[in-house]
């Protein structure tokens, strides 16, 4: 009796052994170190399945007054909209259709349909249009460059028209492009009748609308930035300023466009960078015209003062690495797709968190810039942004198969080479 149990105490330390051998430590480390170093509003990040909630930093609209039918503060990182005012309003839109017209000539220099020092001929249409002026004349030739400076710096109609003309050959097919970007940049509010914003009967926007315009404009072409800055302009002898005053008020003031229609008063979209932050507040409606630059500073000083665009994610940030199965490499990085910025309360910094979701392993083949893996960036605990993680190169199938496959080739080439060797080496019976 003795001698069976402590056989049985022997096999059963054997077993353990062998388990504990079998099974690394390190998993269970690694497990238990988890645990304790991953926050509770992690766990619960990725266990939830429901996709990310755009937030908004929201204010308390009686707060804050704007002496304007219409106004909006924009993140201009983020988009986050911070203070709102009537925003879906429709209005004459005036000057402010010049943005998008320069929004398409921007996209065709970039699509290489347009180049800087390409010459206009100047129409007798672009030269009679009637309002604010660079002063062309019929016939002249002039830069690409120098028309759109007419535009942004000191909101040309002719130059407007001139530009239109070339683009498309007349200023009817180049309004249709416009209407067609609006859509594209989801303008819901926003009509476009010319390409200079003379009053035109159904011709209309939003603070919204124009808010979102203006972020689109200059995270698409941040350039354009240089021409709107810009405080003066000479052309043909004849010197004008840029009517937007809150550049010359060194406020970190660098756009964006004035407009004014007796119909609807007087507009500003301005932005500013501060510290890496930009700004963008649109007022519209003004019966004054002393009115729009204090009114579109005071919303700005506002989200200055009160808000902080936090970069949670960098663009290019390296990831991982991650292990590959049946590849040529053993790992690969990942890469951030894009910049994820969260608006949030000024002092609620730290309150802005990432949470990674890799997998354990990804399967080759896969090219270079294939999505692979996300990030979820949070803000208390709840996530508001989901960024894609790029592989950061191409990754070929390995010629060689898995390895328990390999594995059992190798067994079983062992196990024939072992069966002929018995069957042919071994020593012949002697005959006699």
């Amino acid at each position: 009796m003795k001698l069976r149990l402590s056989r049985m105490f022997w096999i059963s330390g054997l077993i353990v052994t062998v388990l504990f051998a079998v099974t690394p430590m390190e998993s269970f480390s690694k497990a238990a170190r988890t645990a304790k170093a991953k926050p509770a509003h992690e766990t619960r990040a990725q266990k939830a399945q429901s996709p990310p909630v755009a937030q908004t930093a929201t204010t308390t609209e009686g707060a804050l007054h704007c002496d304007a039918l219409s106004a909006i503060l924009m993140d201009g990182l983020t988009g986050e909209v911070l203070y709102e005012q009537n925003p879906r309003l429709k209005i004459a839109p005036a000057s402010f259709v010049k943005i998008m017209t320069l929004y398409l000539v921007f996209d065709a220099l970039r699509a290489g349909q347009l180049k800087l020092d390409e010459l206009v001929t100047v129409s007798e249409k672009a030269w009679r249009t009637q309002g604010s002026k660079m002063f062309i004349k019929v016939g002249d030739r002039v830069k690409v460059e120098d028309l759109m400076k007419g535009v942004a710096i000191v909101s040309g109609n002719d130059a407007c028209i001139a530009l239109a003309e070339h683009l498309s050959g007349s200023e009817e097919v180049f309004v249709s492009k416009m209407n067609e970007k609006a859509k594209l940049l989801g303008l819901q509010d926003t009509q476009f009748k010319n390409s200079d914003g003379m009053p035109a009967e159904g011709q209309q926007t939003s603070a919204m609308d124009m808010a979102i315009l203006s972020r689109r404009y200059i995270e698409d072409h941040p350039e354009a930035i240089a021409l709107h800055s810009t405080t003066e302009y000479e052309y043909n002898g004849i010197r004008q300023g840029n009517r937007n005053t809150l550049l010359q008020k060194n406020i970190g003031v660098d756009g964006l466009k004035t407009g004014h229609v007796e119909e609807s008063g007087y507009h500003l979209t301005a932005t500013a960078k501060r510290d890496g932050q930009r700004m963008i507040a649109v007022i519209m409606g003004c019966d004054k015209v002393r009115k729009r630059s204090p009114e579109a500073q005071k919303l700005l000083e506002y989200g200055f003062r009160n808000f902080s665009t936090v970069e949670a994610v960098k663009k290019d940030a390296a990831f991982g690495p991650v292990k590959v199965r049946r590849g040529k490499v053993k790992e690969v990085t990942l890469v951030a797709e894009r910049y994820a910025w969260v608006t949030v309360p000024k002092g609620k910094e730290k309150m802005v968190s990432v949470v990674t979701q890799l997998p354990p392993v990804v399967t080759a083949p896969f090219q270079k810039g294939q999505v692979l893996a996300k990030v979820l960036v949070q803000n208390e605990g709840k996530t508001v942004k989901e960024i894609s993680l790029l592989s950061s190169s191409e990754v070929q199938k390995s010629l060689l198969p898995p390895w328990p496959v390999t594995g059992a080739i190798i067994v079983g080439l062992l196990i024939v080479g072992l069966i002929w060797f018995w069957r042919f080496r071994r020593p012949q019976p002697k005959k006699y």
